[in-house]
């Protein structure tokens, strides 16, 4: 693609702008390590809840998006739509607790929670795991997407696509050091709105093109499954060029009746965690938590995507050609081809907003826990402010060259997704039950994060066993054959069987381990839940913890409407654009019907 100045003078404002950001909050970010991680707590809700979206805006998304799309329709968003139940779940459950509790990050909540040297080694090992390990994974899937973007753009190879990220990650790094988390909320909400902008103008142009012809044009050159909401529950057949849809019941119901409660994921950890707890923990207070989640979650799931889709669908039209595996190029082969001058720009700056919004984050959060909960806990408890301030900007320069080195090492981005989901299955429930149940404790939680990793590398071992058996192949030398072959013969080796059996053996480990280790002492479980006033089972302790009068009856009230209403939004939008008017006004109706039961519901929890 050919970059004319203006494209290179819009790049050159956008990179300035977001410099100008950044040190403009440099003087608060160097305080302490309260305004670095969580800009002295005094976020208002829309900056949180935007920088939450900003974050899982990655570069990544919008082709995973296309990707889907082209390959299995707009149904084959149920893949990460299912979200929404576990997310909605934090809003009402869980968000104003998170503000409540006063910590600094997730592991220091463990040491809240639980007591004696379980509670420490849990949070060490979590500083390190999450902070450091699964951090520089999720930086290195989300550099490989922008690499495949520069790729695509330009025409460049892997070589030099790697020294162009490397050069913005390089930049991220170093107004993020200077700004802390003000300066990258700031920036996110920026990044944002022009990530967004600029997808909603390359649907337009791509939309409106001779070769598409409008909404009818692409509704009459589309096959008929590509344009179902919902898809077709089977034995899990379909085609190998996904003429038509159809998963299995099993696969279906572990993603909308298990994998949103059960699985930790980064962005959507059952009961809040992560990138999204440091944005409830820095907002102004309890509501303005709850507020920015619930905003978070409608923008996540019902305004963000349709661009996207959009593109997805266009592509079937536009690159036939694409292989299976490669559908999600058709989103970059879009911009190359439908973009005139000065847009190209824009759409690259939209990229680069949305690689920066989530490097940015990730290496802020990293650090919170590399700092707050390893250096300043175990290394050095007396360092002072200046300190903290300085090895904070240090860790974060650190975790962009880890991170930058884990890219090399990457070779897809579904194998890094899939290791994640597979590897936190099970853990979710624990991570609920910890605000809500007395008896979990220190061991539940260490458990419930170690056996995933035993089931998976179990069932691995036996795949590899039996591939070896049948097919005499290992490895990357599979061929898709001997691998369709395969999961049909053990389908408890392939998702979701595979899912299964590490959820239920995860389960069985952390309850037993539960019941046969003692549980935490009173005195720490009566401190916890006097400052953070969890409702739940907390009256059978000894009988000397009394449970709260108040009901649960109106978060869950609000958590069911608040995903009907998000749903409803969703089609809604999608039956608009496609212009099936009567099915709109339905979805309308039932919107602003769940949206006054959410309304009630939030004036009726006690902040």
């Amino acid at each position: 693609m050919v970059f004319t100045w203006i494209d290179w003078l819009v790049l050159a404002l956008f990179f300035a702008v977001t410099l100008l950001i950044g040190l403009r909050y440099a003087s608060n970010a160097g305080e302490n390590i309260g305004e670095f991680f969580l800009g002295g707590r005094n976020l208002s809700w829309w900056v949180a809840g935007t920088s939450m979206v900003a974050t899982t805006f990655a570069a990544d998304t919008p082709l995973l998006v296309a990707g889907l799309v082209a390959q299995n329709g707009i149904s084959g968003n149920w893949l990460w739509w299912n979200m929404l139940l576990g997310g909605m779940l934090t809003t009402f459950f869980f968000a104003h607790l998170w503000r409540r509790s006063g910590v600094l990050t997730e592991p220091e909540l463990i040491e809240l929670r639980y007591s004696g040297k379980p509670a420490s080694f849990l949070r060490g090992f979590k500083a390190v795991y999450l902070g450091l390990f699964m951090n520089v994974v999720i930086i290195g899937w989300v550099n490989v997407a922008m690499m495949k973007i520069l790729q695509g753009f330009f025409g460049i190879d892997a070589a030099q696509s790697l020294l162009f990220v490397g050069a913005a990650m390089l930049f991220v790094a170093v107004y993020s050091a200077i700004s802390g988390l003000m300066g990258v909320a700031i920036t996110d909400a920026i990044q944002f709105i022009i990530a967004m902008v600029g997808c909603i103008v390359l649907a337009i142009l791509v939309i409106t093109s001779e070769k598409i012809g409008g909404i009818s044009g692409l509704k009459a050159q589309l096959p008929g499954w590509s344009l179902d909401f919902f898809p077709k529950i089977g034995d899990g057949g379909g085609t190998s060029t996904a003429q038509v849809l159809s998963i299995g019941v099993g696969a279906f119901f572990a993603r909308i009746g298990v994998q949103w409660w059960s699985s930790w994921y980064p962005g959507a950890e059952p009961g809040g965690g992560g990138y999204v707890a440091q944005r409830m923990m820095s907002c102004k207070d309890e509501k303005h938590a709850v507020y920015a989640t619930l905003f978070f979650q409608i923008a996540h799931y019902a305004l963000r995507p349709w661009p996207w889709i959009l593109v997805g669908l266009s592509s079937l039209v536009l690159y036939p050609e694409l292989a299976a595996n490669n559908k999600e190029i058709g989103f970059v082969y879009a911009m190359r081809d439908f973009l005139p001058v000065g847009l190209r720009g824009l759409l690259l700056a939209a990229f680069f907003a949305a690689y920066m919004s989530t490097i940015s984050t990730q290496l802020n959060w990293g650090a919170s826990y590399l700092i707050n909960d390893l250096y300043k806990r175990f290394v050095k408890p007396e360092a002072d402010d200046k300190e903290l301030i300085n090895w904070s900007r240090i860790s974060t320069i650190l975790l962009m060259v880890v991170g930058l080195f884990v890219t090399t090492q990457l070779t897809t981005i579904e194998g890094a997704w899939g290791f994640i989901i597979e590897c936190g299955a099970g853990l979710g429930l624990v991570l609920i039950l910890r605000w809500y149940w007395w008896r979990i404790n220190a061991w539940s939680e260490i458990s419930a994060t170690i056996a995933p990793f035993i089931a998976f590398g179990a069932i691995k071992l036996v795949e590899m066993s039996k591939l070896a058996e049948l097919h005499g192949v290992h490895g990357d030398t599979i061929p898709a054959e001997a691998m369709t072959a395969f999961n049909n013969a053990y389908p408890y080796l392939t998702f979701p069987g595979s899912f299964f059996i590490t959820v239920a053996f995860t389960t069985v480990v952390w309850l037993v381990v539960t019941f046969v280790t003692q549980p935490e002492p009173t005195e720490h479980l009566r401190a916890f839940y006097d400052k953070v006033k969890p409702q739940g089972a907390w009256n059978f302790v000894g009988n000397r913890i009394q449970a709260s009068n108040r009901t649960m009856l109106v978060p869950l009230m609000g958590w069911l409407a608040a995903v009907v209403f998000v749903y409803a939004v969703l089609f809604f939008i999608g039956k608009l654009i496609f212009m099936e008017w009567i099915i709109a006004g339905a979805l309308l109706a039932v919107a602003l019907a769940a949206f006054f039961v959410v309304r009630y519901s939030l004036k009726k929890i006690d902040f």
